[in-house]
């Protein structure tokens, strides 16, 4: 087996995914399902969904509470916060970001989709598309997640009726077109009873393709940081001796001894002499490995500067146009001066206009103008959502104001 095989196996073997829905649409009792039918719910964790289900009347296990861990979810029966789940299937390992419905929660769907390669929009069949879908679906488009499932709930309210799955799909396909969303695959779903959850579902003949599990477990993942180009951002410089060694994670791409590097925002070249990974030394580092590179030259490298190898090279600007998603309480105004945070790179800047609109509050999605201090080595975000992405930092206090995907062209 080839090292480029190995590294290819590594990568795809683990699936980032989120989940959006509107309320009430049984988002957690779809996540709830699968991680019980795919038997990865440990045993005192079933019991004490099994209490708390007595307590409140109900004959059988509320399986919602398997995901909605903080009391005050309980109790409203919503879901607030970003709940992280871990789970495992002989094929492939998964984190779950079950992320919430309510509009005010939108910014909430923004960080657990922000690193996810799948996205899972769910839809109460009874309702079809509902204002929240839509705003969902604007996410997932912003956020360029690579892949969507439309997953179609309550199937058995509406009698596992064809036509009802198609008209719904019909009518999401108008949105996603409109949105730029690029596809994505619908599938017919009862969490409640597990219908087409993990096993396939006997009362829907007419639906012949997988269940929800048999997707996640073969959809194509990873492919993306390896086809990018090559970004290493700096994240310590280590000194032995008179040898510098440059760390930090590979973003994108792959580095090779012998490669022809440069290195931003200085513009200064190399050749880089050696790769290290986790101390051993290798002749090629793979996206997204952690490594440290030696270069054949005593060059001025230090944290927050970027390595990047081939003609592809990132534009180097201190204009910056973005589409973002306000994030914090407190309003985000023209004339606001904030930090930037790209990649490993902080820099100050000051924001020049917010497409118009005098501010933007908690939860608004939007476009913003900066004017930097130093010049960030950026690419678009349809091209790389790791050196494409940043976020605005308030110098004051050091919160996070807003998320930004930059927008080149």
């Amino acid at each position: 087996m080839t090292a480029t095989t190995d590294m290819t196996a590594t990568t795809i073997d683990t699936l980032r995914f989120a989940t959006a829905g509107s309320v009430d649409d049984g988002k957690s009792t779809l996540v709830g399902r699968l991680l019980h039918d795919s038997k990865s719910v440990l045993a005192d964790q079933l019991e004490a969904v099994e209490h708390a289900s007595r307590n409140r009347g109900q004959e059988t296990p509320d399986l919602a509470l398997l995901t909605d861990g903080l009391r005050a979810e309980r109790e409203q029966g919503i879901t607030i916060d970003v709940a992280y789940r871990y789970f495992a299937t002989p094929r492939r390992r998964f984190i779950l970001a079950d992320t919430p419905g309510h509009v005010q929660y939108t910014r909430n769907m923004v960080t657990g989709a922000s690193t996810a390669e799948l996205a899972i929009i769910l839809i109460d069949a009874r309702n079809g598309v509902v204002e929240q879908t839509r705003r969902h679906a604007a996410v997932a488009a912003m956020l360029r997640v690579p892949n969507v499932v439309l997953a179609v709930n309550k199937m058995d309210l509406v009698g596992y009726e064809e036509k009802e799955f198609d008209r719904i799909v019909e009518d999401f396909a108008g949105h996603a077109a409109e949105l730029g969303l690029p596809g994505f695959t619908p599938i017919p779903v009862s969490a409640l009873v597990g219908d087409n959850v993990v096993d396939r579902s006997a009362h829907m003949d007419w639906y012949d393709g997988p269940a929800l599990l048999e997707f996640l477990e073969n959809v194509p993942v990873g492919t993306e940081a390896a086809d990018a180009p090559a970004r290493f951002p700096v994240q310590y410089v280590i000194r032995d001796g008179e040898v510098r060694y440059y760390a930090g994670q590979l973003v994108s791409g792959t580095l090779r001894v012998g490669d022809r590097v440069t290195v931003h925002p200085s513009g200064e070249t190399s050749e880089i002499t050696g790769i290290d990974v986790l101390g051993t030394a290798q002749e090629v580092a793979y996206a997204p490995q952690s490594v440290s590179v030696r270069l054949a030259d005593q060059r001025d490298v230090s944290r927050g500067d970027m390595i990047t190898a081939g003609v592809d090279v990132p534009a180097l600007t201190r204009d910056v146009q973005a589409s973002v998603c306000h994030l914090a309480d407190r309003p985000l105004r023209v004339g606001d001066r904030v930090l930037v945070r790209h990649t490993t790179r902080t820099v100050k800047a000051i924001v020049k206009d917010l497409a118009g609109a005098t501010e933007l509050s908690a939860n608004d999605l939007g476009r913003v103008t900066l004017r930097t201090a130093e010049p960030l080595a950026l690419d678009d975000y349809a091209v790389s959502r790791r050196t494409g992405a940043f976020i605005l930092i308030d110098p004051a206090d050091g919160a996070t104001l807003t998320a930004g995907m930059v927008e080149l062209s």
